[in-house]
């Protein structure tokens, strides 16, 4: 695949249940429904992206295989980020169950969600990671801001390990708040094994007041310490909706990234993601 290839790194698809999706409370009730890949072509093919890494919504292997049928039957989803039990002792059977499908690329857990703030770093979670690599698989770290020196603990046990960290690691945008972010974020692109996606931006800010100077900062920090080579652009659709349509966003984010050369703009809207995932 040429490097040139647009690739929207960051999207989920779903058949909407109200239990199995009840983090979408009701400011969120615009995505109470079905997203599949008949809805998001129309969405790529009208900016100019060729293809899409999908991300898993649920913690569950039935919808890891679920996305991976998708994809079988879908060009155009060219990657699978699924999620298997990272924390069994018998997951490196599960990932193996996995291997005869090439576009399974990572694997994810959202880390965000669990209440110990040493998760991250259980010793039975990271077992589960270097179960990933004799697969070559990527792993996505999902985290809120006040996770990121955790996460530093984590990547510097796996040098050997790809690592993509999803939106930008959530500051808190809304509030306006850079530090310890920013820092954090300047420590964690020390690591060259670790990318970062430029998604996810709009549903930590305000959903209806957010603005495009709000984001500067975040977009600026981001870009100074992972540089082109490794951000890559992300739509984090269909939750995006809540803040922003398709098209509004990747606008904005090509608008803000007229400061590279082409072919710097060109990794980060699908070069980085393919290099990352090995698309």
């Amino acid at each position: 695949m040429s490097t040139a290839t647009r690739i929207d790194s960051h999207h989920h698809l779903w058949k909407y249940d109200p239990v199995e999706y009840d983090w979408i409370d009701d400011s969120m009730k615009v995505i109470r429904s079905n997203f599949l890949p008949e809805h998001l072509a129309k969405e790529i093919h009208a900016v100019g992206i060729d293809g899409v890494v999908t991300v898993q919504a649920r913690q569950t292997v039935a919808e890891t295989e679920w996305l991976l049928g998708l994809a079988g039957n879908n060009a155009f989803m060219k990657g699978v980020v699924g999620w298997v039990p990272l924390t069994d002792p018998k997951v490196a059977g599960v990932i193996e169950r996995f291997s005869g499908y090439p576009k399974l690329k990572a694997m994810r857990h959202v880390v965000q969600a669990e209440s110990d703030p040493n998760y991250i770093l259980r010793d039975d979670f990271n077992a589960g990671i270097r179960a990933l690599l004799p697969h070559k698989l990527a792993y996505d770290i999902l985290i809120f801001e006040r996770q990121l020196p955790q996460a530093i603990q984590f990547v510097d046990r796996h040098p050997d390990q790809i690592f993509i960290l999803d939106h930008i690691a959530k500051p808190r945008i809304k509030e306006n708040v850079i530090s310890p972010w920013r820092e954090n974020i300047q420590e964690m692109a020390k690591r060259q094994n670790v990318y970062c996606k430029v998604s996810g931006m709009v549903t930590e800010a305000d959903y209806h007041l957010w603005t495009e100077k709000q984001l500067d900062p975040y977009f600026d920090t981001v870009f100074e310490a992972f540089g082109p080579k490794r951000v890559m652009f992300g739509s984090d659709w269909p939750v995006s909706l809540v803040a922003t349509s398709y098209g509004r966003w990747f606008k904005l984010v090509s608008k803000k990234i007229e400061r590279f050369s082409g072919p710097e703009r060109e990794r980060i809207l699908g070069g980085t993601a393919v290099e990352a995932y090995k698309l």
